[in-house]
């Protein structure tokens, strides 16, 4: 994607005129016009009066017959947010699927973050996946120009759609982790396409698998893993930025890698297990976030864990009523097999709180269906935090990545909900599911700030809507990203 000083001297077979925020044509659609032989701005009066509407992503077509183009396309950019301009980013990729390039033509004057989340849009838009032999689709398309029609080169508009495309791309590689079906997709495989994101981004890489797993007491993920033949890993990535010290804040991110959720011999129904291949979204999220660390210039060290596993059932499964010792030596009493992802979460906080010493604290995974009950589906994750000013920095990295959070209580009435008189705590009870998980896992974050995104409500789409494509959302990716990219990710905590 390539910001155009002024309008191209050849541009491409399709056009795209992006509306203003009172849904009118920008400042260029003129010299626009008439380059492409058709007056605009009576083409617009003639799509309104025939019901067009300009909401965000909302577009119409028009076929010419002369001038340099074959085609030109009117999208709405809503009240021109960067929210809406995301929307209307991925609306011109779809449209576009099947074509070499568009030229592209946005409002003078568009700010930064409204154009940043205009290139995010045209990369997630774009997005596909699929292992047709017949009919697979079209391909995205192969270039866009962007232009605001102003004259002069602006290296730093460039800068801003670079930066577009690498956060969109955070979710590209995030969902087509998580839509990779299981029979290819085992925690050897997440492991495996981690350590090439590493070699490709500057990255440290470390691999446990099961006999180093065991020999350290990563209790959690064996236990979780046991019931499978594809045995559990445990992945560590590390970013130091160029010219850390000491004094660098240092962040420590904990995914969930369940490759595939069966319940294991707490059994889910059919109906619930399908697209359960996507249960390792917080893993692969992490696995994004920290591929785009170095390209975008974070200045805190970030360290990346991914507790991967598979929860099968089989005779070497583990039961409910066995107690499990984690790592660092805490004991849970296993009550629902099917409650596994805070089992090897639980892993991950305890090595980092033991071992690595962060900063700050966050952990992320589609961790229960509970909190669809409380926030719905599509709108909103789910934020714990045991510190304010990182639930604000997190909200905020929401609101401006498009992945929005919704703070929950970790009320301490409910903390004997969750215990037992044979272990530590239970791992699951009656009772606000989403809750309860996270009281579970705030006992392995010790006094560390820490927070907990449960993005179960958001990590499924059912169709094809604004950023999104039908199915794994690859949530959190983004949201990471911005959080950890923005100029201080710890301040105030």
């Amino acid at each position: 994607m390539t910001w155009q000083p002024g309008l191209p001297v050849h541009g491409a077979p399709a056009w795209v005129v992006v509306l203003d925020a009172e849904g009118g044509l920008p400042a260029a659609a003129k010299e626009a016009g008439e380059r492409l032989g058709v007056d605009l701005g009576r083409l617009l009066e003639a799509q309104l009066a025939t019901g067009f509407s300009p909401a965000a992503g909302a577009t119409v077509a028009y076929p010419l017959l002369t001038g340099e183009a074959s085609e030109v396309v009117l999208v709405g950019a809503g009240d021109g947010s960067a929210k809406d301009l995301r929307h209307a980013g991925a609306a011109i990729a779809r449209f576009g699927r099947g074509k070499d390039e568009l030229t592209t033509v946005v409002a003078e004057g568009i700010d930064d973050a409204a154009l940043r989340a205009f290139a995010e849009g045209v990369i997630l838009g774009s997005f596909s996946y699929t292992l047709k032999t017949v009919d697979p689709g079209e391909p995205a398309v192969g270039q866009v120009a962007v232009t605001d029609g102003t004259d002069g080169t602006d290296g730093a508009r460039q800068q801003v759609l670079d930066r577009g495309v690498v956060i969109g791309r955070t979710g590209w590689l995030a969902r087509q982790l998580a839509i990779t079906p299981s029979n290819a997709k085992d925690p050897a495989w997440l492991a495996a396409r981690a350590t090439e994101v590493a070699a490709a981004t500057g990255l440290e890489v470390t691999v446990w698998d099961e006999k180093k797993l065991a020999a350290d007491g990563f209790g959690g993920i064996l236990a979780v893993g046991r019931g499978s033949t594809r045995p559990p890993r445990f992945v560590r990535l590390d970013y130091v930025p160029a010219g850390a010290t000491k004094n660098t804040p240092y962040v420590v991110l904990v995914g969930k890698g369940i490759t595939y959720d069966t319940g294991g011999l707490s059994l889910k129904p059919r109906e619930g297990m399908v697209s359960m291949k996507r249960d390792m979204t917080g893993g692969g999220s992490v696995i994004a976030t920290m591929s785009a660390l170095r390209e975008l210039g974070a200045n805190v060290r970030v360290t990346g864990l991914v507790c991967a596993a598979e929860n099968m059932p089989s005779g070497t499964a583990y039961r409910p009523d066995d107690v499990i010792r984690h790592f660092g030596g805490r004991t849970t009493e296993v009550k629902n097999t099917d409650a596994e992802g805070r089992l090897v979460l639980a892993d991950g906080l305890a090595y980092a709180v033991q071992e690595l010493k962060p900063d700050v604290l966050v952990d992320i995974a589609t961790l229960t269906g509970a909190i669809k009950v409380s926030l719905g589906a599509m709108l909103y994750g789910g934020l714990f935090a045991t510190d304010d000013a990182l639930a604000d920095n997190l909200a905020d990295a929401g609101r401006v990545s498009g992945e929005e959070l919704w703070r929950m209580p970790l009320p301490a009435e409910y903390e004997d909900l969750i215990s037992t008189p044979i272990a530590d705590s239970v791992n699951s009870s009656k009772g606000p599911g989403s809750i309860t998980a996270a009281l579970f896992l705030k006992a392995f974050a010790g006094d560390i700030p820490w927070a907990h995104l449960d993005l179960s409500s958001i990590a499924e789409s059912p169709a094809d809507r604004f950023e999104y494509s039908i199915g794994a959302t690859g949530a959190g990716a983004r949201l990471l990203t911005t959080w950890l990219t923005s100029e201080t990710p710890t301040a105030g905590i």
